[in-house]
């Protein structure tokens, strides 16, 4: 591992609606000390401004996106398509069938495009999932990881 390389992370979501259920993600990132970014677009009212997003993210300083939407949930898979930065995908419940096909959405992505998903409104685990990522280049964070995972070993 080398030194403390700790890059942001990019939560969107898909509508300014999904903020209150996104806001674990932010929340635990930033008491591990990383910079999180809140970004409201849709893979369907906005698609250039997601493309746009996602080709830069790298270039902005990004390590990994985490995306929250939900029914259709596109919204990682129109990331994932965009950029090779890691994308980790939550599922939002609401709709008819409670969050069951934003899953189906954000899981199901084709060949060459992957998106890490979790548990249907799982932005903690998202969070989560993002720092172990990063901790795989910053020793820092590794500790702090494991720390915080020791806590829940009490």
């Amino acid at each position: 591992m080398k030194g403390d390389q700790v890059k942001k992370v990019a939560v969107l979501m898909g509508s300014a609606n999904d903020q209150p259920k996104m806001a674990p993600a932010v929340e635990t990132l930033q008491s591990f000390g990383v910079e999180a970014s809140e970004h409201v677009m849709s893979a369907h009212r906005t698609p250039a401004k997601v493309s746009a997003f996602a080709a830069s993210a790298r270039g902005q300083g990004y390590g990994v996106i985490i995306c929250g939407a939900g029914m259709a949930a596109h919204l990682a898979g129109a990331v994932s398509a965009q950029t090779t930065l890691p994308v980790i995908g939550v599922p939002l419940s609401g709709g008819a069938i409670g969050g069951v096909d934003a899953l189906y959405s954000t899981v199901q992505m084709p060949r060459g495009i992957p998106v890490a998903t979790v548990a249907v409104d799982g932005a903690l685990n998202a969070a989560l999932l993002a720092i172990e990522i990063l901790a795989v280049t910053d020793d820092g964070l590794a500790k702090r990881l494991a720390d915080y995972r020791g806590e829940w070993a009490k």
